[in-house]
């Protein structure tokens, strides 16, 4: 079994922020700091452990906020150009999971000093990310942010360039969601258009994200986004904005699926049937598809959905990929999909009627039902 996820705030990980903290301020508490974080520290859950870490630097330092940073950033491991998760703390400094709640620290208490509480944020993320703790400013200090935000779109790391992406995320998962943002994301497209050719993958995957983010809440906007993104740019560019409309493509927006060439289906026929009426929970279903065009040679992106069966006896439903086709007049193509009827964590299956459907290029066409037996 793995080691649980709250373990990487261990012990050792907490002996080595206090090594390095006791090495750059002789005012730190070191013996405060151990008491306060290792507190019955089996029992607390990952953001508990973050959490309790964060009280005891702020308890273990009794100089004033700015002092507090300066000793936090001297403690800092000295490279910054490394993959995340490959960062450690050690004799050198401190990095990887013991600096988010050294960030969380500036996020509570830096609201009186945006400027170096920014500044700081911006060395930490160069160690571990810092993009949950900046949310806070730009929650409550917009201008300030997104002026600093654009300078990090500029810098030279990597990391750095990523925070001014991944840190305004409207709806970040985990984070503060940025409800200006959602409501108006106007204010953060300079930094995803800055970003949008950045030379990492890393960098550019944010953007998408960031751009997936708006697309629930501004689909229109986004869709036009892609039109004028793809009219230039490489093929970076174009994996780019394809995962940033992995949301409309999938939900069939009009506006996404011609940016990309898919034209409502011109089908002479199209039929769906399953080679069973009874499922149950373990086994796969076969669906099938008989498709014949019509007109012209055609490119086909084609998703089948399921609509489950909810407590209340609606119908919930779920899109899933299935594949991309090029089909020629009068062509007639028989297809296959099995789906695998596996029991999930994120989902209750309920007994009784379900159906099936596809979706062709934005376009939905009906399919049979079926039983489950849970």
């Amino acid at each position: 079994m793995p080691e649980p996820f709250k373990n990487l705030f261990n012990p050792t990980l907490i002996q080595g922020m206090a090594e390095n903290l006791t090495r750059v301020c002789d005012q730190f508490d070191s013996e405060l700091f151990l008491r306060l974080a290792l507190h019955n520290l089996d029992a607390l859950e990952l953001k508990e452990r973050s959490l309790q870490i964060t009280n005891a630097i702020e308890a273990s330092f009794p100089v004033p906020f700015e002092k507090t940073v300066e000793a936090l950033l001297k403690a800092l491991h000295p490279d910054t150009d490394k993959e995340i998760s490959d960062m450690r703390t050690g004799q050198s400094g401190i990095a990887g999971w013991a600096v988010m709640p050294m960030a969380d620290y500036i996020a509570n208490a830096g609201a009186g000093s945006v400027g170096k509480s920014l500044s700081a944020l911006r060395e930490m993320t160069m160690r571990s990310s810092s993009e949950f703790a900046v949310r806070p400013f730009f929650r409550d200090h917009p201008e300030a942010t997104l002026k600093a935000a654009a300078n990090w779109a500029l810098d030279l790391n990597r990391h750095v360039r990523r925070l001014a992406s991944e840190g305004c995320r409207p709806r970040l998962p985990w984070g503060i969601r940025l409800h200006d943002f959602v409501d108006n994301p106007e204010p953060i497209l300079p930094i995803l258009n800055q970003l949008r050719d950045d030379p990492s993958e890393y960098v550019r995957r944010s953007v998408a994200n960031n751009l997936n983010d708006i697309a629930k809440d501004h689909p229109d906007l986004v869709a036009e986004i892609a039109v004028d993104w793809l009219h230039s740019g490489d093929k970076n560019r174009a994996r780019l904005v394809r995962h940033a409309c992995r949301t409309l493509i999938k939900d069939g927006h009009p506006g996404a699926m011609s940016a990309y060439g898919f034209k409502p289906p011109k089908l002479d026929h199209c039929t769906v049937s399953l080679a069973v009426e009874t499922v149950t929970v373990g086994d796969k279903l076969d669906i099938s598809l008989s498709l014949t065009g019509s007109g012209q040679t055609q490119k086909l992106l084609i998703d089948y959905i399921i609509h489950f069966l909810r407590a209340n006896g609606s119908h919930s439903p779920k899109v899933f990929k299935w594949t991309e086709i090029s089909l020629k007049p009068g062509e007639t193509r028989q297809m296959i999909k099995a789906h695998p009827y596996r029991k999930v964590t994120t989902r209750k299956d309920y007994p009784g009627s379900h159906r099936v459907s596809v979706r062709i290029n934005g376009v939905d066409f009906d399919g049979p039902g079926f039983e489950l037996t849970v």
